[in-house]
């Protein structure tokens, strides 16, 4: 092992935002240990937007090691404190509820909640067609939690989609190291 920092990237299914993910991931790649994660649902759906089987494959290569994609897959995260941080790139507002209210059913939710209970950083990356409409209350809850950072979001289509936002998956860098340092990356709304 290296004396690289390791932290989690855990996957959700917004599919449309995979491959700015990935891409992002790859861009991480030189200067953390990563262990990828995957929700059921982003593991072994196929889309419009590419096969599980490609993103799974890519993920894999990208990280050499296995995805960790079960609630018993990821519960050990907390115990062994496998990880110096937890990004999830993207966030679904399904995700994002979920945390928010302590419902604890996916292998995502679930690393979260067992990376937290070591006091270490959280950092969503917000993917979501509701996120200013019915999961505009779980986001908000979200960012007054300790511990709890978000990459720099903002809408992405407010003409087509008015109640959209994701965030800019070019700040997950920025963002992961204040985490790091207890700071929140300002502004958050862009």
């Amino acid at each position: 092992m290296n004396d690289k920092l390791t932290g989690g990237f855990a996957l959700c299914g917004s599919f449309c935002t995979f491959k700015t993910a990935i891409e992002a991931l790859r861009e991480l790649m030189p200067l953390y240990n990563i262990i990828p994660i995957m929700s059921e649902a982003a593991f072994s759906t196929d889309t419009r937007f590419g096969t599980a089987a490609e993103h799974t494959g890519q993920i894999t290569r990208l990280c050499g090691r296995e995805i960790l994609h079960t609630i018993a897959q990821a519960e050990p995260i907390g115990p062994k404190k496998l990880l110096d941080f937890l990004l999830i790139a993207p966030a679904t507002g399904n995700t994002i509820s979920k945390l928010a209210l302590g419902i604890t059913d996916t292998s995502v939710t679930m690393a979260a909640k067992a990376h937290l209970r070591n006091g270490r950083p959280l950092i969503i990356a917000v993917s979501t067609n509701d996120g200013l409409s019915g999961s505009a209350e779980h986001i908000s809850r979200l960012s007054l939690r300790k511990n709890v950072y978000f990459v720099p979001y903002g809408q992405d289509d407010a003409a087509g989609k008015p109640t959209s936002l994701v965030a800019d998956f070019s700040r997950l860098g920025e963002t992961i190291a204040a985490a790091l340092d207890s700071r929140q990356v300002q502004p958050v709304l862009v």
